[in-house]
């Protein structure tokens, strides 16, 4: 087994709330557990979740690329994702992009050199009369991100690593 048996006890409480013939329902649930555990679905964890569901492995990496939510490269230790759609683009979505690029040294999908940030252009988050937005680690929403406030953030996730 890959993940810990905490990550298995996680996964045994998701398949729970399904019918016993239905556990392939948890299957987005088991891939959260394991890229929370893991940083990122890699082919073997997604071997390892398919077997454990008793699903085919190609079924769970189908659900693992079709949704940005799972990582199926490695990661830094912060992802940032800024929207720049038009309603974050008309608010200064773009530009604040052109910061993260600039500050952080990397375009989209790349990770520093450091292994701290990795840079993803995201689709819209809802929160358009809060642009532009940008969502740390996929749940750490911050709104109105002008370069002060993106350079505030980043000087303290580099503290806190």
């Amino acid at each position: 087994m890959l993940l810990s048996e905490q990550a298995y006890r996680d996964i045994d409480r998701e398949i729970a709330k399904y019918p016993a013939d239905q556990k392939q329902s948890a299957v987005m649930a088991a891939l959260t557990i394991a890229q929370g555990e893991q940083g990122w679905v890699s082919t073997e964890v997604i071997r390892d979740v398919a077997a454990y569901l008793g699903m085919p492995p190609v079924a769970v990496q189908e659900v693992a690329t079709f949704y940005n939510m799972y990582n199926t490269k490695p990661v830094g230790r912060y992802t940032l994702t800024i929207c720049t759609n038009l309603p974050c683009a008309l608010q200064g979505g773009t530009q604040a992009a052109e910061h993260l690029k600039r500050t952080l040294g990397i375009d989209f999908h790349e990770t520093t050199p450091d292994g701290l940030f990795t840079l993803v252009e995201g689709e819209c988050m809802g929160a358009c009369g809060d642009a532009p937005v940008m969502l740390a680690n996929g749940t750490h929403m911050c709104c109105r991100m002008q370069p002060e406030k993106i350079d505030a953030l980043i000087g303290a996730l580099k503290e806190s690593a």
